[in-house]
């Protein structure tokens, strides 16, 4: 077990937050294209981590999610990347 979990629960719970992350959060827009599922799985387990390994909140992913895709992507809409990666909906 790494860090004292299960693996088959630890790769549920990152194919949730990778679901999530796909499904809702989406901030390029890639959700419907079948090629891309993996498009966010790096930032997927780097909020898999932040959950479990540093009991993060929803405002600390939150402004994780908001940094990748103002500072990484590059993308601008301020307004509805706050939410969307803000979003209770989220967690």
């Amino acid at each position: 077990m790494a860090h004292g979990r299960n693996k088959y629960q630890s790769r549920e719970n990152r194919a949730r937050v990778r679901e999530i992350l796909l499904h809702d959060w989406d901030p390029i827009g890639v959700s419907g294209i079948p090629d891309a599922t993996g498009e966010y799985d790096a930032y997927a387990d780097t909020v898999y981590v932040m959950l479990m390994d540093e009991s993060a909140t929803a405002s600390d992913i939150a402004a994780y999610l908001f940094a990748v895709a103002t500072e990484h992507m590059g993308l601008t809409d301020r307004g509805q990347l706050a939410e969307r990666s803000g979003s209770p909906n989220f967690w």
